[in-house]
């Protein structure tokens, strides 16, 4: 792939397929960290940081232990490893230095193991084929695109505080349907081919 192909195939992953408002990956802490700006910048960050590393890992313990020895098929549970331990690494790294957004996150920073989003991210670069620089871009602009929706969002929730809906939909109703208006935002991209 050139230069320009990677910088599509990115524009394409923030945008066009953004993994929350396309295809609905990460939807549990994209709903639950999201009540603060800070709180989702800061998900979106470590989010971002596993997203990339996991692409660039992944890729290589799928090209360089997996086809060789021909264990293609254990290539979910070799992710899952993987992220499992950047993760791990994140969580130790948070609780240390930075406790504030360590006890923000609360339990969703251990869910990005198991978040959709980033174990789809290392099944679609095996799928997809691409080679170790577009694996690393499509992940970190996946996580990118990922991070977008969720301060996006996370604003949106701060300006509904101010606001005063019918008793109906107060709470979590009103939150799917601000979720919902802003996936119906980000579809006028999916049309886009490039």
């Amino acid at each position: 792939m050139s230069f320009t192909e990677t910088l599509l195939l990115m524009f394409t992953a923030i945008l066009a397929e953004n993994f929350i408002f396309s295809k609905f990956y990460g939807c549990c802490p994209f709903l639950g960290v999201s009540e603060h700006p800070d709180t989702a910048l800061g998900m979106g960050m470590a989010v971002t940081f596993v997203m990339t590393v996991a692409s660039a890992a992944t890729w290589s313990v799928y090209h360089f232990l997996l086809v060789p020895f021909g264990l293609e098929f254990l290539q979910t549970v070799a992710f899952i490893l993987v992220i499992a331990a950047l993760v791990q690494f994140i969580e130790m790294f948070l609780r240390r230095y930075i406790p504030a957004l360590y006890s923000a996150l609360g339990i969703y920073l251990p869910l990005i193991t198991t978040n959709c989003a980033v174990l789809s991210s290392a099944l679609l670069i095996v799928q997809n084929g691409y080679e170790f620089p577009q694996a690393v871009a499509f992940g970190f602009a996946a996580a990118l695109g990922f991070t977008l929706a969720i301060t996006v969002f996370a604003g949106a929730r701060a300006r509904m505080e101010t606001t005063h809906p019918p008793r109906a939909f107060r709470g979590f109703p009103i939150t799917l349907i601000a979720a919902g208006l802003l996936a119906m935002a980000f579809s006028c991209f999916s049309g886009i081919k490039l």
